[in-house]
């Protein structure tokens, strides 16, 4: 059983609280001891000089997208299977490279990756972040994913989505996905501007259909996140329990009071990088202006709306839709970057909702996304500190060490 020594290192917990000198010890995949200044060590720990470095948890993605393969959704269905599989493969060693030890799935692309690049992962045969796998998400003619015409040629499992109609193709769906070893499902329920027939101000599905997606997952444990942008879709959501809440971008004051009613079960990510990044770099990427102009109102929108749900206590995650050329692989931190510049949320609130909710998230409250004696031993290693510049964490060479299940993805030594 491998153990650790992290020294000489200012210490973020992911709790809130400000960072202190100390160091941390680690045996097996655990965090067995964090002391302010030197306190016991085991025989025959390595000991690791963080140089004044901040040492904290690592970064956990709230809406991962491992299998979108840095192209737009028209192109990700015709990529082949075996190449799909292999980007997939590199894409977990990136995120992991990027300090993200954790990641929930906000759907894969075709209908195993997720859950074999996981099995991988978790086999030690593949390096990436602590995986909850998901599957194609589950739409509704018309909605968000569905991009067939009435003409020939129809394609029934068009880009990165199933389609399913009514409560019974609901059931059989989401039944074919439980039985092919998902942790999660993913539902549609709202549609999307500029990507779906149906407007994001659309609900899409109907409470029929919602439910009947709980019916399955409930006995089977699997948790259930929606994409909810419109107002009626989330309060459809969280009738039915659905706990993942992405987007929620036009919620209403009804739909606000439904959150925070809720602030205790559910979560909600944003997933702002793809509108930013979309008006952002839209002349190099050739994004139709009308499209550039949305995503930019999209984004304009939102600031007040995640301010007001900051402010009742509802926990809101950074992260999201990276994948596509205008938000590729390997820049999820600029999410970071996006709370704290754009949506006002402070450099510590923006690294405990990565961190700590982050854990929340994942289904490991308390032993993942903090440091303290008994979590899980998901660690970085930043050479300065995030509170001061959260830009930071953008920057793959200031990552030192990287930690995941106690085990050492990256270790640098500090040269002096």
């Amino acid at each position: 059983m491998s153990a650790y020594v992290i020294s000489n290192a200012r210490i973020f917990d992911g709790t809130g609280r400000e960072p202190f000198a100390g160091e941390v010890v680690t045996e097996g995949n655990r965090i067995t001891a964090v002391t302010a200044g030197h306190g016991p060590r085991p025989d025959g720990a390595t000991v690791i000089d963080g140089a004044g470095g901040t040492l904290m948890p690592g970064l956990v993605e709230a809406h991962a997208h491992l299998s979108f393969p840095d192209l737009f959704a028209n192109d990700i269905t015709r990529l082949p299977i075996e190449e799909h599989m292999l980007i997939t493969v590199r894409n977990a060693r990136t995120m992991l490279d990027c300090g993200y030890t954790s990641a929930f799935s906000a759907a894969a692309a075709k209908t195993r990756l997720d859950v074999v690049v996981k099995r991988e992962i978790e086999s030690g045969r593949v390096p990436g972040p602590r995986m909850l796998a998901n599957r194609p998400e589950i739409t509704a003619t018309g909605g968000l994913g569905d991009t067939n015409a009435i003409h020939p040629p129809y394609d029934e499992d068009p880009t990165f989505c199933w389609i399913a109609n009514g409560p019974d193709e609901i059931r059989r769906v989401a039944r074919t996905l439980a039985r092919e070893g998902v942790d999660l499902l993913k539902l549609n329920i709202s549609g999307d501007g500029g990507t779906s027939s149906a407007g994001a101000d659309v609900t899409v599905m109907t409470d029929a259909e919602v439910e009947a997606a709980m019916e399955i997952a409930r006995p089977r444990n699997l948790r259930v996140a929606g994409h909810c942008r419109s107002a009626g879709s989330v309060l459809m959501a969280l009738r039915h329990g659905v706990e993942v809440i992405y987007h929620a971008n036009y919620s209403d004051e009804e739909a606000l009071d439904a959150l925070e009613a809720a602030r205790d079960r559910i979560f909600v990510a944003p997933a702002l990088g793809l509108a930013w990044s979309l008006f952002t770099f839209a002349e190099a990427h050739r994004i139709p202006p009308a499209r550039a102009r949305a995503a930019e109102e999209e984004v304009a929108f939102s600031v007040d709306t995640y301010s007001r749900m900051r402010k009742r206590g509802i926990r809101v995650l950074p992260g999201g839709d990276y994948g596509f050329p205008t938000s590729p692989h390997g820049t999820y931190a600029r999410d970071l970057q996006i709370f704290v510049d754009i949506l006002g949320f402070s450099p510590m609130e923006t690294l405990v909702a990565a961190t700590k909710h982050g854990g929340e998230i994942m289904g490991h409250s308390g032993e993942l996304g903090v440091v303290k004696a008994g979590a899980l031993a998901d660690l970085l290693l930043v050479a300065g500190d995030p509170l001061g510049d959260i830009a930071i964490l953008q920057d793959r060479t200031a990552l030192r060490m990287i930690m995941k299940d106690g085990a050492l993805h990256k270790h640098e030594e500090t040269r002096r």
